[in-house]
This record gives structure tokens, sequence and C-alpha cells, in this order.
């Protein structure tokens, strides 16, 4: 399932996006560790196409999808 979040992204000059917090809705702000991957994908849980950022937030790994023009990561049992 898709769930919709706020992102806090570094949009440097040559036009790379950096995600940086990811913010949830009540928000509570997390800072992404580390970035291990980005792609172009398709969320096949969620749906849509994006570009893809497999990301590490409290030793726990998510993908985060930047659907322009927003942003959305795969809802889990668990949260970030």
């Amino acid at each position: 399932m898709k769930q919709q979040v706020a992102v806090v992204a570094l949009h440097a000059k040559n036009g790379n996006v950096t995600p940086l917090f990811i913010v949830w809705d009540n928000n509570v702000k997390y800072a992404i560790d580390r970035i291990v991957k980005i792609q172009k994908a398709a969320s096949l849980k969620s749906g849509g196409f994006g570009i893809r950022y497999t990301i590490r937030i409290e030793n726990h790994m998510r993908y985060l999808y930047y659907e322009n023009p927003g942003w959305f990561i795969e809802k889990t049992d668990e949260h970030a």
C-alpha cells in the first residue's frame, strides 16, 4: 500500500535529488541514514512508477519512491 509522505530533499544544480528526511503526517521526522541504491522502478506492492530509493532508516531497509511531483513509501506493518 502507498503511504504518501513529505520529504526534505537536496536538489543539486546537476538535477540530482537526494532525500534527507521523511516526515510523517504527525510531523515526526526520520533521518535517512543511508541511500543504498537509486534506480527507476515500479512498486509491485503499491503500484506506481518512479525513482526508487532503497534507504535505511534506524536500521530498517525501506523503498522510497519519487513519483513526480510527490513521494511515497511502501507501507509495512512496522513504522520506519
